[in-house]
């Protein structure tokens, strides 16, 4: 009866070994669905290719860069060189307009293959997403009115009205020079504070300067100086995307290389706008 009992047991202690077995093998094909699952990432090209299209998140109601025209049609200076990178491609742009802060967790979501929108190439962003080749370089200028011939500079301020949005961190520069700020709710409104001179200045992008110029050349109003530290724009990407931002990378080079780009800059800003 004992020795019965043993065998019993040896047989259980076995079953439980390999059921132990069994289990330790389970993380295993977990990371070999992972690995799968990884592969399918890096392979995005591959996806769009197959779906024939590229979908990119943008928000359609920001100026000159995506917006909508006068005929409703989504239009703008990252439309179009989106549209020349797909027709590279061989594929078609789907284009999804959302919310600012919803085109990130769109791209998170895998809603989007991309992001179209004058995304700045900055360290806390890169830690998330990765970019494509900058295509647009921008920088701070101070703008002010032409009669205003006392302002040369972004010491020249001090003391002045300077018409910004007050988060913005323009604002935060036309503080630290020792302006005081006009509180505005963009560009145009900034501009028109100066043009009626209840406000002096206004530091803001030079390509929003360079659209507002190219649709009203006679407004009085010019850049003083210009901020050493310019920025840059890419496309934006989830991690692990390096097959499709490879292939962008090549589109958006050739596009620079054979004029194309140059194209689509001078049309929208006058002049070329990836340095």
């Amino acid at each position: 009866m004992r020795k019965f009992s043993l065998l019993a047991l040896l047989f259980s202690f076995v079953l439980v070994i390999s059921a132990c077995g069994t289990n330790k093998a389970n993380p295993e094909s977990e990371g070999n669905n992972a690995e799968k699952q990884e592969t399918q990432t890096e392979d995005l090209m591959a996806k769009v290719k197959d779906e024939g299209k590229l979908v990119v998140g943008t928000e359609g109601t920001y100026p000159p860069f995506t917006f909508h025209d006068d005929k409703g049609e989504l239009t703008g200076f990252d439309v179009e060189i989106v549209k020349e990178v797909a027709k590279r491609l061989g594929v078609e742009p789907v284009f999804m307009e959302t919310q600012w802060d919803a085109m990130f967790a769109g791209l998170d979501s895998k809603r989007f293959d991309l992001v179209a929108n004058q995304v700045g190439i900055r360290p806390d962003r890169q830690e998330k997403y990765d970019f494509s080749d900058p295509y647009i370089t921008s920088a701070g200028v101070l703008i002010k009115h032409v009669d205003n011939e006392a302002v040369t500079s972004f010491e020249n301020i001090e003391g002045l009205k300077a018409a910004q949005s007050m988060t913005s961190n323009y604002a935060d520069i036309a503080k630290s020079h020792g302006a005081e700020i006009v509180g505005v709710e963009g560009f145009n409104q900034a501009i028109e504070l100066i043009n009626s001179k209840r406000a002096d200045v206004t530091i803001n992008d030079n390509l929003s300067f360079l659209d507002f110029k190219k649709h009203k050349p006679d407004a009085p109003v010019e850049i003083a100086a210009t901020l050493d530290d310019a920025s840059q724009s890419g496309l934006m990407f989830r991690k692990g995307s390096e097959t499709l931002i490879n292939e962008v990378n090549k589109a958006l080079k050739e596009m620079i290389e054979d004029g194309t780009y140059l194209e689509i800059s001078e049309k929208w800003f006058g002049e070329d706008v990836l340095k």
